[in-house]
C-alpha cells in the first residue's frame, strides 16, 4: 500500500447561504489552508474532518492501491485528485497524492 498526503488546498464561505439557509452554529469547520496528513493504508489519518474523510475515502483508498487515472485523465498527475467536502456553506477543496516512497 502506498501512503497518501492530503492537503487542503482552499477553503470557501459562502454568507449570503448561511444567512437564508443555515440555522446559527457555535462550532464551523477546523481546517486551516496549507494543513496536511497523511493516510497510511488508505486509512482515516487521525485529526482529518469526519465528513471531509467520507468525501475523499474511496479516492484515497484507490491512490493507496496504486490506481489512478481518475476520469480518464481528469488530473495533471494521474495520481491525485483534487477533492472538496460535502460542506455547502464552506467547503474546502483537498489535493490528495500519492507519494512515491
Amino acid at each position: 500500500m502506498t501512503r497518501v498526503k492530503i492537503t487542503a488546498i482552499r477553503k470557501a464561505q459562502y454568507p449570503d447561504l448561511m444567512e437564508i439557509y443555515e440555522n446559527p452554529i457555535e462550532h464551523t469547520c477546523d481546517v486551516i489552508e496549507g494543513q496536511s496528513w497523511i493516510s497510511e493504508d488508505g486509512e482515516c489519518p487521525v485529526g482529518m474532518c469526519l465528513s471531509a474523510w467520507e468525501s475523499m475515502k474511496q479516492f484515497v483508498e484507490s491512490l493507496a492501491r496504486g490506481e489512478g487515472n481518475f476520469y480518464d485523465g481528469w488530473m495533471k498527475d494521474p495520481m491525485s485528485a483534487m477533492i472538496s467536502c460535502n460542506d455547502g456553506f464552506r467547503p474546502v477543496s483537498f489535493y490528495i497524492e500519492a507519494l512515491k516512497e
